[in-house]
């Protein structure tokens, strides 16, 4: 049995669950191609990593949304998702803390920031653990600007990382799963896998078995964080990667972690791996 054919059988065995559309098979993506201001080539389809079980290929979400979408996405004029850079830009060079630093006083330009996205999370050997960008910053404010750390889902916090991330856009998503960060990884590996909450969904029954199908008014994707934040049309606003575990466990209809635990931490950088090959989008423009 092919791997598509397996994916369809897997795929038709949850249609029973509300809003997937019944009989509808796995679709591919569309063959469009993404350069955002008519310059920033991004790579949207790629050979899956080696790591990456059951799939071939890996798609951007980009490359499963209407060509309406599409197109917000390909202008940062268009895109609502660059009001949040721009709000960060003027929180990047103003001093917050007892310290009296900005962020610019330590790292200069936003745009010598590029690369960031594209290995985060990562394996942090000062904290003897893997962190994410969300926990970089609010190490920066803690500890060298003396301010306050920013809520992890906040929009202060949610516009930075998106910052972070539009220097970073074009350049290969390369995350890092072996050595410390190994066992990390395994452990987001185990979340994705497992099935949770009432209706005993995976992350992978949705965006592994079922990408391509219809879920409510939308197309599933292979759920990729490569384009986070995201602006969503369905809530006009940045989402971040923890957010957006939350409402998908939440959609199962199980308990879910909190932004910042260790189970998503883990899960985040087990999905980012997956997408390794394809670029940093962030802010990406979704459904």
């Amino acid at each position: 049995m092919t791997q598509r054919i397996k994916a369809t059988c897997a795929a038709l065995a949850v249609a029973c669950v509300p809003g997937l559309m019944p009989g509808i098979a796995v679709g591919d993506p569309d063959d469009d191609s993404l350069t955002i201001n008519g310059e920033i080539a991004i790579v949207t389809e790629a050979a899956a990593p080696a790591h990456t079980e059951n799939l071939d290929t890996i798609y951007s979400g980009w490359r499963f949304r209407t060509d309406e979408t599409q197109a917000v996405q390909m202008d940062d004029f268009d895109n609502p998702g660059m009001i949040g850079v721009e709000n960060a830009m003027v929180d990047w060079a103003t001093a917050d803390g007892a310290a009296g630093k900005s962020c610019a006083d330590c790292h200069g330009a936003a745009e010598n920031m590029a690369g960031v996205r594209a290995v985060y999370p990562k394996w942090n050997e000062e904290q003897g653990r893997v962190t994410t960008l969300e926990m970089e910053v609010n190490n920066c404010r803690e500890n060298r600007m003396d301010a306050k750390k920013w809520k992890y889902t906040g929009g202060d916090m949610t516009d930075m990382i998106a910052l972070i991330s539009s220097v970073s856009r074009g350049m290969p998503v390369n995350v890092a799963i072996d050595g410390p960060a190994q066992s990390t990884w395994e452990q987001g590996k185990e979340l994705y896998y497992t099935r949770t909450g009432q209706l005993e969904l995976s992350c992978a029954n949705c965006h592994e078995d079922s990408y391509g199908m219809m879920i409510r008014a939308d197309h599933l994707s292979q759920g990729h964080i490569n384009g986070f934040p995201t602006y969503r049309l369905k809530n006009t606003k940045l989402n971040s990667v923890h957010a957006r575990f939350k409402g998908c466990v939440r959609d199962t209809r199980a308990h879910t972690y909190k932004p910042g635990s260790d189970e998503f931490i883990a899960l985040e950088l087990y999905v980012a791996s997956r997408g390794n090959g394809l670029s940093v989008e962030g802010p990406s423009v979704r459904n």
